[in-house]
């Protein structure tokens, strides 16, 4: 909530990045009389659309961040459409034929494309689907105008040479801006990132996670048509030999949307997302069975989409910058949670910043929420790969069980976290004189 008192913080603030990290950090800090400016690097807000998971844990940051942005997310979540499949993450199913024995079972009394097994959520709060471009949307209302500055592509940072001790923003246009502090929110390829740890360390840089996807959307009606309607109105997850391929309902049940996995040793692109053929996606699945195929026929203009990740880093600040969401810990997609860890990244902050009375104090907000975000994100972005090995068939081999297994136990320590319990924590270390990188 905001502060009773109107005079600002005796200091200011760069966000760099105007997603999801960016956004839901500025609004909750505006409210709290910080003085800031974000500098994005598009010529306005916005980003390509997608479908984006957020559960339980993403849902309880928003409600204690600002009634905002939980009214942006409400506005355009979309959950599965069956009150019986309310609870479910996802419905698991074998897609891939080449699982079947001789009869086309994968299981006792289960052929490919049947259901088998629910995992189900807990944890509790808001969670659904959002299609991105929306989401901004519906965030960008809450900021003034005269916040962000536009085609501001970080290239560099550098320490003030006036004494003050601030941070100097160099941008690829020639300009230049000068702050106190500095929260990098510029995602995967991040520049914040690179000059924390050094261009020459391997962390600082993204690697190919050997998986790929194309991503599509279908109209909600056509994908009834194909699949029926409890396979099309609620998100559903299939398994197979070296990809995947899931979908969940967005746009308030309007649209379909698909994500399409497979895998390859290397990626030569320069480019992260490049146009295919729909022939080539149709070869990728062509020995899979009868549900995918459908839904990779009704696929139009498919996009490739090469997934990279971070490799671990030691910490996430150095002086008077800190890195905040994906440019700290840019994960794959497969346990449906980066773009909530971003959220909760956010949450903390916004919060460490609000107790700050001084610019020191902003550089112990940053080193508080190094320590208490630190392992849980970097956790995300190894059990995140180790999710798309499990989906294909890579982690216990094509054994049902051992799968069904491991997704029971999967995702609960992403859910339930006490984000409270993480905050108070953060603001002890915060208080205390002993908070160190």
């Amino acid at each position: 909530m905001a502060t009773n008192s109107s005079a600002k913080k005796p200091f200011n603030l760069a966000i760099v990045g105007g997603g999801i990290s960016g956004l839901t950090l500025a609004i909750t800090l505006l409210q709290n009389d910080v003085d800031l400016t974000i500098y994005e690097a598009a010529p306005h807000f916005g980003e390509i659309g997608a479908g984006v998971a957020l559960g339980p844990n993403a849902g309880r940051a928003m409600e204690m961040m600002s009634p905002k942005i939980y009214d942006a997310f409400m506005k355009c979540k979309t959950g599965n459409q069956w009150d019986s499949k309310h609870n479910s993450w996802f419905t698991i199913r074998v897609g891939d034929a080449r699982r079947a024995d001789k009869n086309g079972f994968v299981r006792a009394g289960k052929k490919v494309g049947d259901e088998l097994f629910d995992v189900q959520l807990t944890g509790g709060g808001g969670r659904g689907g959002v299609y991105r471009a929306q989401f901004l949307d519906e965030l960008v209302k809450h900021v003034p105008e005269g916040v962000a500055k536009f085609d501001k592509r970080l290239v560099d940072l550098k320490d003030a040479e006036d004494g003050s001790g601030d941070m100097v923003l160099h941008f690829a246009d020639g300009s230049t801006a000068q702050h106190n502090a500095v929260i990098g929110c510029d995602g995967i390829k991040s520049k914040a990132r690179t000059w924390l740890l050094g261009n020459e360390n391997p962390a600082a840089h993204a690697f190919f996670s050997g998986k790929y996807a194309y991503r599509g959307l279908i109209p909600m009606e056509e994908a009834v048509e194909i699949l029926g309607e409890e396979v099309a109105k609620n998100s559903q997850l299939f398994l197979g030999y070296h990809g995947h391929l899931l979908t969940f309902p967005i746009q308030q049940g309007k649209t379909m949307n698909v994500v399409a996995f497979n895998s390859r040793k290397s990626w030569e692109d320069e480019k992260w997302v490049v146009t295919t053929s729909k022939e080539e996606m149709r070869a990728d699945f062509a020995e899979w069975g009868g549900h995918v195929e459908k839904i990779v026929g009704a696929m139009q203009k498919p996009d490739i989409w090469a997934l990279f990740m971070h490799p671990p880093c030691d910490t996430y600040t150095k002086g008077r910058v800190c890195l905040l969401g994906d440019a700290a810990h840019a994960t794959t997609p497969h346990q449906g949670a980066g773009a909530g860890m971003c959220i909760e990244d956010s949450f903390i902050m916004a919060n460490l910043i609000k107790e700050a009375k001084s610019v020191e104090d902003v550089q112990k907000a940053f080193r508080a929420f190094n320590q208490v975000r630190h392992a849980r994100t970097q956790k995300l972005v190894t059990t995140s790969q180790q999710a798309g090995q499990l989906y294909d068939f890579e982690l216990y081999g094509d054994d049902l069980d051992k799968i069904e297994e491991n997704f029971r136990d999967r995702m609960g320590w992403i859910w339930n976290i006490d984000l409270e319990e993480q905050l108070r924590e953060a603001k002890k270390i915060f208080h205390s004189e002993t908070a160190k990188i």
